[in-house]
């Protein structure tokens, strides 16, 4: 029996490091009969336990084991709605890549991310990436984008990935960390990632060949490790985020400047939205609270069915 760490999965196929030996594994029959309701049981950044098939490649073995996970990010299913999708797990951080443009990136997709990443206690950072494509007056909406979180506590940072600027912050940020790369898709993820690691693509290329099996199916996270301890877990573009496993009462919660006012409301058990002397609603007719976070707070609460389940 050997133990490693899920670096891609292919959906049948799963790449496990051990002691720097990559292995190709499937799941072991009963594995997938303990009623785990995520389309994926098995998810890059997992601590798995496996044995060698002796009747196969040497380096072809079956998941016997999944090790409790310290954290992980998913999301509503896209073809099950009934369903969850388990992006990656056992992460130490993840930065969102945000665009102003080309693609445009939706204060309320951030949210979304942002609440996700609270409710499992990863520290998030928003990187905004393409300045060097925007006019003046766009970057003056950046700043204003960027104060809105930067006052609410998260770290945020301006970069380039096409011509470098920012990487230098960004990889001290993930020294000796397992940090997850998310956005939609055209946010240039890949970029970012190649330009912390221009070698990367010739790993990429050299890991893909493995992966004979399921390489024509949708494109999963995959994770590499770099020096410096940096471990990156890059994943595909997301279109949609929703809320998943939240209670109505609970969103409020994962916004953090709700939840330092909360206690100031009239009633303990208030959701801000209609209630009588709401420290909440207060603060966001006073700009003390930005307008687009409480708007997709609202949002979050009333469409009940793709945000909760």
């Amino acid at each position: 029996m050997k133990k490693g760490i899920v670096y891609r999965s292919t959906g049948s196929w799963y790449t496990v490091e051990s002691q720097g030996v990559f292995y190709e594994c499937r799941i072991k029959g009963k594995l997938r009969l303990k009623g785990i309701k995520s389309t994926n049981p098995v998810a890059v950044g997992d601590r798995v336990h496996f044995e060698i098939d002796s009747h196969v490649q040497a380096n072809e073995g079956n998941i016997t084991q999944i090790e409790e996970r310290q954290n992980y990010i998913v999301r509503k299913s896209v073809n099950l709605s009934k369903q969850t999708h388990i992006i990656a797990s056992n992460i130490d951080q993840v930065f969102l890549l945000v665009t102003l443009n080309n693609p445009l990136t939706f204060p309320a997709f951030i949210d979304r991310f942002l609440v996700t990443a609270e409710a499992y206690q990863i520290p998030a950072v928003l990187l905004f990436n393409k300045i060097d494509t925007y006019t003046n007056a766009e970057l003056d909406d950046l700043k204003i984008l960027q104060n809105i979180y930067q006052e609410i506590g998260y770290v945020t940072q301006s970069i380039s990935a096409i011509n470098g600027k920012g990487v230098d912050t960004i990889k001290t940020l993930m020294q000796d960390k397992v940090s997850m790369f998310s956005g939609h898709s055209g946010v240039g993820k890949s970029t970012l990632v190649n330009a912390i690691s221009p070698e990367l693509a010739l790993k990429t290329a050299a890991i893909s060949k493995q992966h004979q099996q399921g390489m024509h199916t949708t494109t999963f996270a995959e994770m590499f490790a770099l020096s410096d301890g940096i471990k990156i877990i890059d994943t595909p573009g997301i279109k949609g985020f929703g809320v998943v496993d939240m209670l109505p009462e609970e969103i409020g919660n994962y916004f953090p400047e709700f939840y330092k006012r909360k206690m100031d409301c009239k009633f303990h058990n208030c959701i801000h939205i209609n209630e009588p002397k709401c420290s909440i609603i207060d603060a966001v007719e006073n700009k003390e609270i930005a307008l687009s976070r409480y708007a997709s707070y609202v949002q979050m609460m009333e469409e009940d069915s793709p945000y909760r389940n």
